[in-house]
């Protein structure tokens, strides 16, 4: 931490640390390797609205790991992909209404990833791209079982 304990020092690309700002009651600074942004909640929900809520930060995970990886993937194939965007949401449905979802009761949650790809592309290609987009890394976290190992600092 800086002197003043809020904002954290830069750390390794393998580290993220979130601390409390002195923005409002939910704003956070959050240090990701060298660069540092804000998180908070919307002011309906109490926050100040001074930087992306938690639900945001995962889609943008999800959403930049997507476009990394289909970029990654069509400049090895030399595939003519010009442009890739991605566009998420994230919302809670009952379990009967998903179709494609194991648990049959309760709730769960769903996140809508639209992929647009541009460019001079076969349907073939179109096809092995979303088939690639399912295979990002944070695509994988987050449909695999997921063990979080929490403890206090010292």
């Amino acid at each position: 931490m800086k002197p003043n304990g809020i904002i954290p020092e830069p750390l390794s690309h393998e580290q993220v640390v979130v601390a409390e700002s002195p923005a409002g009651t939910y704003a956070q600074h959050v240090r990701m390797g060298p660069h540092l942004i804000s998180s908070d909640e919307p002011e309906a929900l109490g926050g100040n609205d001074t930087g992306a809520n938690p639900y945001e930060l995962l889609l943008a995970a999800l959403g930049s790991c997507t476009s990394m990886t289909l970029r990654m993937y069509a400049n090895l194939k030399k595939i003519p992909l010009e442009r890739v965007s991605v566009a998420l949401s994230h919302r809670k449905i009952h379990a009967e209404e998903c179709a494609n979802c194991e648990t049959r009761t309760g709730s769960i949650e769903e996140i809508e990833r639209v992929i647009t790809l541009e460019g001079e592309l076969t349907t073939e290609q179109r096809e092995r791209l979303l088939e690639i987009a399912n295979k990002c890394p944070v695509h994988r976290i987050l449909t695999s079982e997921v063990s979080i190992l929490s403890r206090l600092s010292e």
